[in-house]
């Protein structure tokens, strides 16, 4: 027969139990407040989420001109001017040679509805015009019927386009003061924390920089890859607007999920409307390839190299934040969850009983500060 159980014991157990309920309750309650402070004060938050991603960017090029004696302020006006010509540039690009061949696409947008109309005429749906004609009128009548919604709907989008503009104006002037003013500001923070906060905040906000900048490098290197290829199979195969399509890519890799599916959309129409329906299937089937080989080889493997997460993390993290937040959500997870890993992996540094180096630790914020 097996020992009986020592009250003392179990009631020791319960109640360590209990305490541990109660503390992790709390741990809960804390992070839903923090979340819905962040919430409330997201229109704020947001741009400067923006302003730092474009920060890791331009960085380099800003720490490049102070190290070669360029004032501060001069250097970050310079490299602002300089982000914004490029970005100028890129929009030029995908939009100069789709005006130059805006009527050949429209021919061809038109021909290929008149083929799908024929095709539908045949075997085997076997649709005629007057069917045709309903379904038209049809659709017209639900149209008429849903304007207030569409007006909603437009509204709405106008509204959303609005705080994009406003967002990124933000974002750009906040790219500003950090690149003129980001390697004072952890010597500040250092002075303004009491005690050993003066220590720690700043070494983890270095190295939450580092992680940020490694996401964003990341990121890039997928968004080149996708270009890269994508942009191979349209030259291959003859689609027009190869350039234009593969900057396209790249820049949609920074919004993941949607930012696929509407750049492979856009490759897919218009290599029918040019190229015909084989193509377009052919061009579909290059774009599933590789966005699959991105989303399930590249990017998890990458991302888990330079953010220091396992590759499955990185997936989990994804899907959860999509599943939370949707397109936003799916940015800043992987980020996100990275940082939680940096103070995790802080908290555990302190915590344990190896011994640490105070002459390391302490060098860290002034390192971070001047790089």
């Amino acid at each position: 027969m097996s020992a009986p159980l020592s009250s003392t014991k179990t009631a020791a157990a319960l109640r360590r139990s209990a305490r541990v309920s109660v503390e992790l309750l709390l741990v809960l309650v804390a992070a839903a407040v923090a979340l819905w402070f962040l919430g409330r004060m997201w229109s704020v938050v947001w741009p400067l989420i923006v302003g730092l991603l474009l920060t890791t960017l331009t960085w380099p090029m800003a720490r490049f001109l102070r190290n070669r004696g360029w004032r501060p302020a001069l250097a970050a006006s310079v490299v602002t001017v300089l982000f914004l010509v490029l970005a100028a540039g890129v929009v030029a690009l995908i939009a100069v040679p789709v005006a130059s061949q805006s009527g050949e696409l429209s021919e061809g947008v038109a021909e290929g509805v008149e083929k799908l109309r024929q095709w539908a005429a045949g075997p085997p749906l076997n649709i005629d015009d007057a069917k045709i004609s309903d379904g038209v009128d049809s659709a017209t009548a639900q149209i008429k019927d849903s304007v207030g919604s569409i007006v909603t709907a437009l509204f709405t989008g106008v509204s959303t386009v609005v705080n994009g503009v406003v967002t990124a104006i933000l974002a750009l002037f906040l790219m500003f003061f950090f690149l003129k003013d980001g390697p004072r500001f952890l010597p500040w923070l250092a002075r303004q924390l009491p005690g050993r906060l003066a220590d720690d905040i700043p070494i983890v906000a270095a190295r939450s920089w580092d992680t940020l900048s490694a996401f964003v490098r990341s990121q890039a290197f997928v968004g080149l890859l996708d270009a890269v290829f994508i942009g191979l199979g349209l030259w291959i195969l003859g689609v027009p607007l190869v350039l234009p399509l593969a900057v396209l890519t790249f820049v949609s890799a920074f919004v993941p999920i949607v930012g696929a599916v509407f750049a492979g959309l856009v490759a897919v129409l218009i290599a029918l409307v040019s190229n015909g329906l084989t193509d377009a299937l052919i061009v579909l089937a290059i774009i599933v390839v590789v966005q699959q080989l991105e989303g399930n080889v590249f990017q998890p493997i990458i991302q888990s190299r330079g953010l220091g997460l396992h590759a499955a993390v990185v997936l989990l993290a994804v899907t959860l934040g999509a599943n939370l937040a949707g397109v936003v959500g799916s940015l800043l997870a992987v980020p996100a969850a990275a940082l939680v890993a940096v103070i995790w992996n802080y908290l555990r540094e302190q915590l344990s009983d190896a011994s640490q180096d105070p002459e390391a630790t302490d060098a860290q914020p002034g390192a971070a500060a001047s790089s």
